[in-house]
Formats: structure tokens, sequence, C-alpha cells
């Protein structure tokens, strides 16, 4: 059970950065500091690329904080 506290923390912790650099990236997007086309792969655009990154880091967060709150009961 330790381990998996263990892994579940790791994706707290990989999502929660995830999150804020998924957010900062749309937030310098926004303001037009960074060119949002360097992102764009395929025939998906730059912030779509972008806020992917940032839905992944909540997903991520989601799963271990559900997971965590789990194995406390």
């Amino acid at each position: 059970m330790k381990s998996a506290r263990q892994v579940y923390r790791v994706f707290i912790v990989v999502g929660n950065v995830l999150t804020a650099i998924g957010c900062t990236g749309l937030l310098l997007a926004a303001t037009g500091l960074i060119p949002v086309q360097s992102f764009a792969i395929g025939i998906s655009s730059g912030i779509r690329v972008i806020g992917s990154l940032a839905i992944a880091g909540c997903l991520l967060s989601a799963i271990g904080y559900g997971a965590e709150e789990y194995l406390e009961k």
C-alpha cells in the first residue's frame, strides 16, 4: 500500500506541474509573448496543444487525489 501511495503522489506532483506549465503557456500565448504557431502539430493549432497539456495535468492530478482519498478510507 505504501508504494501505491507514492505512485499516486507522483501523479499529483506531475499533474500539478503540467497544469502550471500549461496555464502559464496559455497566458503567455494569449498576451502574445510566445508564438503559438511554433506549438502547432499537424492540423491542431498551437493553442489547442498547449491547452491539452493543461488538461492532461488536471486529469493526472484528479486521478492522484481521488486514489489517495480512496486509500485513506
